[in-house]
């Protein structure tokens, strides 16, 4: 069974998707399942580069700014708030944070290493 917001990664080639509506099955991918990325948070350690902050309608990543190069970097900011949310995609070199049109209760930021860290 999948749920709502849950992100899926494919080990074999590396395709993520995330999920929007609700289903019962398995996701496959290169014929093989997909497996479920779990979201980390400031319990896990690692957070002074990897926790999303949340200031106003603004998300930046770390207390510590993450490093934005081509082998390591944040790929995605999401926020969200009540039934609204949005996602922005950065780039290598670009500053690990994003700007939205709303003030965020949750984030959500995607490390290409280390995974998926939230905040509430």
């Amino acid at each position: 069974m999948t749920n709502l917001k849950e992100i899926y990664k494919c080990e074999i080639c590396g395709n993520i998707i995330e999920i929007i509506h609700n289903g019962q099955g398995k996701l496959i991918c290169c014929g093989k399942e997909m497996n479920l990325i779990e979201e980390l948070s400031d319990e896990e350690g690692k957070t002074e580069k990897h926790q999303p902050i949340i200031e106003e309608n603004k998300v930046k990543v770390g207390s510590i700014e993450h490093p934005m190069t081509e082998e390591h970097s944040i790929e995605w900011i999401e926020a969200t708030k009540e039934n609204e949310t949005a996602k922005i995609f950065l780039n290598p070199n670009e500053k690990p944070e994003a700007i939205f049109s709303f003030k965020p209760n949750t984030a959500r930021a995607y490390c290409n290493i280390h995974g998926l860290w939230k905040n509430e």
